[in-house]
């Protein structure tokens, strides 16, 4: 996590934390103005279930009589939580593009785009059921006035070793935006459950299954403008993400991939977005196209516009090792009542004017 003297806008952008955190659904009337700025961000939203028994997943602890006692208002609760941090992200102008991940279904995402007051953006939603046996998915919303969808699809992760085994999809939308075609992916890719080098081809296999679904849109799209967010469940320096997606840990023009890892660049400036056992690390990513980068095209970027969303309402004193760590919504089985056990990160796309 890093750490430095408060600025002008961290000032103002602390301002409108607190009136976002503190507004009534009424007043949001007031926000939505259009800019240039379209920004995107990622969310790993810790566990977002409805209190139901779905059969087909396991699913049995997000219940009331569940280990978690899962409710009803505890799912409300959440849901609220997570509107305020989708807005407070956006500061004055909502996220253009949000992707998610740990998202049970599509009833919780119907919820929070029409039960909250993100209703006044007319968030649309991207999603289906996965064949992740704890039954989450990965999940994109997007505001139709300023990003009109053209394709989706999801792309199931294939293991070369066990054809049988099952996890997340990988989402990849293709839509306009900005006046430039722009193509996502939102990944959420297999943990570490068991020891980081016993799992580690899981998340090669994740890799491996992005580059080549990259791979195919440049055959017929070379210069395709291109954005991938997700956890990684890794870092930006890990093999899966070096070797296996082929990421470059710096801007680079002679990266082989094309891909340049935005999150690695926020990684040695001092960020982190997760905090496991004290120490902060970055695995919930954003890696970007070099035409995304190259200020060629209408719709460009740069590292300096990503940043990991650091707001203080997201994090709580860390009392078994020093500092701060994410404000969570569960402390093992205990309910704790916080946002996630992840920080959001985001990046702004500009568009030029030509």
């Amino acid at each position: 996590m890093k750490f430095r003297r408060t600025s002008k806008r961290e000032c103002l952008l602390g301002f409108i934390l607190i009136t976002v955190f503190t507004l009534t659904p009424i007043s949001l009337q007031a926000q939505g103005a259009t800019t240039a700025r379209n920004r995107v961000m990622f969310y790993n939203v810790e566990n977002l279930f409805d209190p139901f028994d779905d059969s087909l997943t396991r699913d049995e602890e997000f219940t009331p009589t569940g280990q978690r006692h899962w409710t009803w208002s505890k799912m409300e609760a959440k849901l609220n939580g997570i509107y305020k941090v989708v807005m407070a992200v956006g500061e004055l102008d909502p996220p253009v593009i949000v992707g998610m991940c740990e998202v049970e279904n599509g009833f919780v995402l119907h919820k929070l785009v029409h039960d909250t007051p993100l209703s006044k953006f007319e968030y649309r939603v991207v999603h289906r059921e996965s064949p992740d046996p704890r039954g989450i998915d990965v999940a994109l919303l997007y505001r139709p006035d300023r990003f009109q969808l053209q394709e989706k699809k999801f792309v199931p992760v294939i293991f070369p070793d066990d054809s049988t085994r099952k996890t997340r999809e990988i989402l990849y939308v293709r839509g306009f935006l900005g006046g430039d075609t722009l193509h996502v992916f939102v990944n959420h890719w297999p943990s570490k459950y068991g020891g980081e080098l016993e799992s580690e081809n899981g998340r090669f296999a994740a890799a491996i299954t992005l580059k080549r679904k990259v791979d195919s849109i440049r055959v017929f799209y070379p210069d395709a403008r291109i954005l991938i967010m997700g956890d990684l469940n890794d870092e930006p320096e890990s093999a899966p993400v070096v070797e296996g997606l082929g990421a470059c840990e710096k801007e680079s023009p002679t990266c082989p991939s094309g891909l340049i890892n935005i999150t690695a660049i926020l990684k040695n400036r001092g960020f982190g977005s997760y905090k496991y056992q004290g120490v902060w690390g970055i695995i919930d990513q954003i890696i970007v196209s070099q035409s995304l980068l190259s200020g060629k095209h209408r719709l460009y970027t740069s590292p300096q516009k990503a940043a990991v969303f650091e707001s203080e309402q997201l994090l709580e004193p860390d009392k078994q090792y020093s500092g701060k760590r994410p404000y969570r919504t569960f402390i093992g089985y205990r309910y704790h009542g916080g946002f996630s056990d992840h920080l959001p990160v985001y990046i702004d796309l500009m568009e030029a004017e030509r």
